[in-house]
């Protein structure tokens, strides 16, 4: 989803740096996914976001690190922030010079009271801008496989909330084809009361669509005369209720992958196609800070929610003369190993820094550790010479294909913590091994707030370890979180690992691995998921 939005070529300048400004933003129904971009741009931006209760976490992720995230979401029955705190923040923020971004959800002039926050921002003479967004009323239904206009069975329809039904003229509303309702499930009862009363048939079709868009959507059709005996005991928050002949055509706009129940009268749909096999499995994906998002694309593609976690920083060592040393020196080598990307990006660093290119390595040969690390030594033009059949570090010594007695080795690696399993054994062998610090990896200092919260609710459904070093990492930025044992607060959470090194470390410190991969890569963790999932 965001590589589509990176496509977009020269993005304007969304806000305006001369003074402060608010904009109130449609998030659409949560997911990125349904973020226009335009919205997607101003979050990006933002110092100040001031966001209601159904936003979905992961876009509190496109906000700059320094954002001022204030929370105001209204929920039903719980202490919440009035508006006219809310209207106060908007302006104060303003009147600092600050850019100001107001995250509502679906779109702000749909049920968003955006009328009393303008007032105020007016008022106090602040500039502001209302950003659309696609409201839940549009897209729910149609997501559903439900049209809300058809030429015979609907010509029209309503959308209006049932916060307050006894503020409705239900004598009007039940003559109109399609009702399409808001904010109604506590009072479905009533609903259904006041339309029966007023004439509508018993047989009418009704769809009650919860989450819409999101992982966790549900959707049950049934009739008038039977919806609140099959809703007994569901969570009818949030949803969208359609009600309407037009409910009806969903069969017959569905794809072939969706599977409906044949009773014309009630149906309760969890829709999984088989191109989406991870959907409703929220998935925390630990990796190293400003690493490549592209395995949680990958997951998302195949319908997971996926929560990132930094577990690793990656800097520069604390000391470059060893490198230097081995770098002025490299005509004496006959072996470069690189076990990661780190390793090859931190190396080549500072070969450029030295005006040193790609020549000096070409009577030098290259191992690699990993289709990952290869991919990126061939996208700096080099061809590595071994590459071990299987993508763990101990297969590298095992089936090298050179005999190692006299041999030379630079081996740029991780200043602490690594293993040191190839150099005993490359030097068991007869090699002469000299091991350079090429960078250093240490821990965050924080978790970020979706994590952290997800971590604390319990709402996970698996964790994603692609190194040892990010369970160690892990384990040590998790243990300060809970007060209980880290062990029990994981329970009834997959672990899944990349390879046996890293599942030995989730063995040891969180007790357990259910899942590893067959095949040493991040694609490989992917199927090891799916087939995990598919299997339970």
């Amino acid at each position: 989803m965001l590589t589509t939005l990176e496509r977009v070529q020269n993005p304007p300048e969304v806000m305006t740096k001369q003074k402060g400004k608010v904009y109130l933003v449609g998030a659409g129904l949560g997911d990125v996914a349904y973020l226009t971009v335009k919205a997607y741009h101003l979050l990006a931006q933002a110092e100040v976001l001031i966001y209601d209760a159904l936003i979905d976490a992961q876009l509190l992720e496109l906000v700059p690190s320094n954002c001022l995230k204030l929370d105001v979401g209204k929920r039903g029955g719980k202490p919440s922030t009035s508006q006219l705190e809310i209207n106060n923040l908007l302006v104060k923020h303003c009147q600092e010079n600050q850019q100001v971004v107001r995250l509502k959800s679906g779109d702000p002039f749909i049920f968003g009271r955006c009328t009393s926050e303008i007032e105020a921002l007016k008022k106090a003479d602040c500039q502001f801008e209302v950003v659309p967004g696609i409201s839940s009323a549009l897209a729910a239904p149609l997501l559903a496989g439900i049209p809300l206009t058809d030429p015979v069975l609907s010509r029209c329809f309503a959308v209006f909330t049932a916060h307050e039904p006894e503020a409705l003229d239900w004598e009007s509303l039940s003559r109109l084809e399609t009702l399409v309702i808001l904010m109604g499930g506590r009072n479905l009862p009533e609903i259904v009361h006041q339309l029966l009363r007023y004439g509508r048939s018993r047989l009418t079709p009704i769809a009650i669509i919860r989450w819409a868009g999101t992982p966790q959507e549900k959707i049950i059709i049934a009739q008038l005369d039977n919806i609140l005996e099959e809703t007994a005991g569901e969570s009818l928050s949030p949803v969208v209720i359609v009600i309407g002949e037009v409910v009806g055509l969903r069969r017959y706009l569905q794809s072939e992958n969706i599977d409906l129940d044949n009773s014309p009268h009630t149906e309760t749909v969890n829709n999984i196609p088989p191109s989406l096999p991870l959907l409703g499995k929220t998935i925390l994906v630990t990796r190293s800070v400003g690493q490549s998002s592209q395995f949680s694309d990958r997951l998302t593609e195949v319908g997971a929610t996926v929560i990132e976690m930094p577990t690793l920083e990656i800097v520069s060592p604390s000391n470059w003369e060893p490198l230097d040393n081995a770098i002025a020196h490299l005509s004496d080598f006959d072996w470069l190993i690189l076990t990661s990307t780190n390793a090859i990006d931190y190396f080549f660093e500072r070969l450029n820094t030295q005006n040193i290119d790609n020549h000096a390595l070409a009577k030098i040969k290259i191992a690699v550790v990993g289709e990952k690390t290869a991919q990126s030594l061939k996208q700096r033009s080099l061809q590595p010479d071994f590459i071990p059949p299987n993508f763990i570090a101990d297969s590298l010594i095992a089936n090298f294909p050179e005999q190692l007695c006299g041999k030379k080795i630079l081996f740029p690696r991780v200043e602490s913590g690594g293993r040191e399993v190839l150099v005993k054994e490359f030097t068991a062998k007869g090699a002469e091994v000299t091991e350079v610090a090429a960078y250093q990896s240490c821990c965050p200092n924080s978790i970020p707030p979706t994590a952290e919260l997800a971590l604390q609710n319990k709402s996970l459904d698996i964790i994603t370890f692609a190194s040892s070093k990010t369970v160690q990492c892990f384990h040590k930025m998790t243990t300060k979180l809970f007060s209980e044992s880290l062990l029990n607060s994981l329970e009834g959470i997959c672990i899944a690992s990349i390879g046996p090194q890293t599942s030995k470390d989730c063995r040891s410190l969180l007790g357990r691995v259910d899942v590893e991969a067959e095949e040493h890569t991040l694609e490989g963790l992917t199927q090891a998921l799916i087939k995990w999932v598919v299997n339970c």
